[in-house]
C-alpha cells in the first residue's frame, strides 16, 4: 500500500535499509568500516573539514551499495533468466559501489596516514604539499587511463589481458614513484625489479603479449615521471 503520510514514508525507508543490510553481507562491511573510521577520527580528534569528508565518504558508499543492492533486486524481479541487459546493469552498479569505495579509501587515506604513518613531518595530508600526495595521485591517474584504453580497445577482460596490461602499467608507476623519492639505491633496485617481475608474470602466463607489457611499463613510469616534472 502507498504510504498515506510522512512517517509512513519514513518507516519504508528506514524498513529498506534494514532488509538491505540484513540480506547485503557486503552493505553490514560497509557499515563496519564506516563504524571503524568514525570511532578513529574520534579517536585522533580530526578536525571539522576531515571530520566531514570522512563521514561524506561513508555515506557514499553506503549509498551506493543501497542503490545496487535497488538495481539488483529489480532486475531479478524482472527476469530470472540470464540475459546480457540484465548483467550489464548489475555490473554497472557494482562499478558504482566500487568507484564511490576508492574515492572513500583515498579520503580515509588524506585525513588518517598522518595518524599512523610520520612519514609527512606531523602536517596534515589534507594541507601537504602536493609532492606528498603525488604517488597516490600518479597511480590513480594511471589506473583512470588504464580503464579507458582497455575500454577503446575492447579486448580481453577487465582483470586479464587487453591494451595494455594493467599490472604492468601500475607496478612501474609504484616503482617510479618510490625511485624519484629519493628510496635510495638498493631500494630502488627491489622495487624495480619486482615491477619487472610482476610484468614479466604476464608474459609467462599468456594473459598479455610483449606489446601489451612493454606499453604498460611505459604508461606507468611515463605518466609517474611526467606528474612529478610538472609539480616540481
Amino acid at each position: 500500500m502507498k504510504p498515506v503520510n510522512w512517517f509512513e514514508r519514513i518507516n519504508c525507508a528506514i524498513d529498506g535499509i534494514l532488509w538491505a543490510v540484513k540480506t547485503q553481507r557486503h552493505l553490514r562491511y560497509h557499515f563496519l568500516a564506516a563504524l571503524l573510521v568514525l570511532f578513529c577520527a574520534f579517536i585522533f580528534k580530526v578536525s571539522t573539514l576531515e571530520f566531514f569528508l570522512l563521514v561524506l565518504a561513508a555515506l557514499l558508499v553506503i549509498f551506493a551499495e543501497l542503490i545496487n543492492t535497488a538495481i539488483e533486486t529489480l532486475v531479478d524481479l524482472v527476469t530470472q533468466e540470464y540475459n546480457e541487459l540484465a548483467k550489464r546493469a548489475k555490473d554497472i552498479a557494482a562499478g558504482a559501489v566500487l568507484v564511490t569505495s576508492v574515492g572513500a579509501i583515498i579520503f580515509g587515506y588524506l585525513v588518517l596516514s598522518r595518524h599512523f604513518f610520520h612519514m609527512l613531518d606531523g602536517e596534515p595530508s589534507l594541507q601537504a604539499e602536493p609532492l606528498h600526495n603525488l604517488p597516490l595521485g600518479a597511480l590513480l591517474l594511471v589506473i583512470i587511463l588504464i580503464i579507458l584504453l582497455k575500454a577503446l580497445s575492447g579486448k580481453g577482460t577487465p582483470l586479464q589481458g587487453g591494451m595494455p596490461s594493467g599490472h604492468a602499467a601500475v607496478s612501474f608507476s609504484v616503482a617510479t614513484s618510490v625511485i624519484l623519492s629519493g628510496a635510495g639505491l638498493v631500494t630502488s633496485l627491489l622495487v624495480l625489479g619486482l615491477a619487472l617481475m610482476v610484468s614479466h608474470s604476464r608474459l609467462l602466463l599468456k594473459i598479455h603479449n610483449f606489446r601489451e607489457v612493454l606499453l604498460g611499463a611505459v604508461l606507468g613510469s611515463g605518466v609517474t615521471l611526467l606528474l612529478y616534472q610538472l609539480l616540481k
